[in-house]
């Protein structure tokens, strides 16, 4: 079986689009004894190199030029969908006869994927938005919304396969192995893991350190994770050298870390079912505005606290929900999270589809 998957990195897009198909495509690879070809764009602060240290063939397209035409997620791929598609089509001459492709980008719709068409058995798309229309065999939405059974009525043909909700949750295999030896917390904060995704561009993290140290608790251990492409990596490696934390950039342990922590702070998207299924209660800031809607949904569950966009959350007020997170509350949400978190990532998704 031969799959491509069409998913870029960049500092504007982050990493989580490309990091959920690195999932999916070593599971494939593993199990299914796949072929798997990454198709990526050349943008800035892309994550290509990393795809080819896992293994994996990546079928690069030019970087473009100025994408001033483009607007909201469509200059996500500083071309145009058509153009882009072209592009596609001609990268993936040399492989032969393609089963599936996997699409993950918001700014990839119908328009796109009708010129793909031809050239493939079957179209994956991974979404969450429900904001177009898509020709696509299979639907992925691994998120939690209220009404996740009709967010895509009319968007999609009438045959498509729908995997909707955190059942389908893109978890990782350390994830799995992480579960089974969980420790218990008890609501005390000893270990806090700061984790604001790939990119981070408006420096969140640092924000988070900040607030942490007001706390002025010496018995907090602190691990920070950043990605490769943080533009303010070595500023947070800085702060945390003078403030006794520890620094990890691009790391392939995180189910590690999640479960030493007892309080997680970052933002929402993937990394959300990621926390919950290791019962690891979060304080999470909305990056982008696609997070808050979800964010919402999972704080009305009681497995996380939202502090709402990030342009409201100051140094103060995190220190603070921090202060007051400890004990029971802490606990509680801990104890939602393995609840909720216990029929996330099912492992059969690929054989249903």
């Amino acid at each position: 079986m031969k799959v491509v998957f069409r998913v870029d990195s960049s500092l504007q897009i982050g990493s989580g689009h490309l990091m959920r198909c690195l999932t999916m495509a070593e599971r494939l690879k593993k199990e299914n004894d796949a072929d798997v070809y990454f198709v990526m764009r050349a943008l800035s602060g892309n994550l290509i190199d990393l795809v080819k240290q896992k293994n994996f063939s990546v079928l690069e397209l030019p970087q473009a030029g100025s994408c001033a035409a483009l607007s909201g997620y469509a200059k996500w791929l500083t071309v145009t969908q058509e153009q882009d598609a072209a592009e596609t089509i001609a990268s993936m001459k040399a492989i032969g006869t393609l089963d599936v492709l996997v699409i993950d980008s918001y700014a990839i719709d119908i328009k796109w994927e009708s010129i793909l068409r031809p050239h493939v058995k079957k179209i994956m798309v991974i979404d969450d938005l429900a904001n177009r229309k898509h020709d696509c065999d299979i639907l992925l939405d691994q998120n939690e919304y209220l009404n996740k059974d009709k967010r895509y009525e009319g968007l999609l043909p009438q045959n498509c396969k729908l995997l909707l909700g955190a059942r389908y949750a893109i978890l990782r295999e350390e994830f799995y192995k992480a579960r089974e030896k969980m420790r218990l917390r008890d609501g005390k904060i000893k270990n806090i893991l700061v984790f604001f995704g790939g990119s981070d561009p408006s420096n969140e993290t640092l924000k988070a350190l900040k607030a942490i140290v007001l706390l002025q608790r010496q018995d907090i251990r602190v691990n920070v994770i950043v990605g490769q492409s943080n533009p303010n990596k070595e500023a947070i490696e800085n702060f945390c050298k003078k403030n006794n934390m520890y620094y990890f950039c691009q790391i392939d342990n995180m189910a590690e870390f999640m479960n030493q922590a007892d309080l997680a702070i970052g933002a929402g998207g993937t990394v959300t079912w990621e926390r919950c299924f290791l019962g690891l209660p979060a304080l999470v800031i909305a990056i982008a505005e696609n997070q808050v809607e979800l964010t919402v949904n999972c704080a009305s569950k009681g497995i996380l606290v939202f502090l709402g966009d990030k342009s409201k959350v100051t140094t103060t007020l995190l220190s603070k929900e921090i202060l007051e997170l400890e004990g029971a509350k802490l606990l509680r949400i801990a104890q939602n999270c393995l609840i909720e978190g216990a029929c996330y990532g099912r492992k059969d998704i690929f054989t249903e589809s």
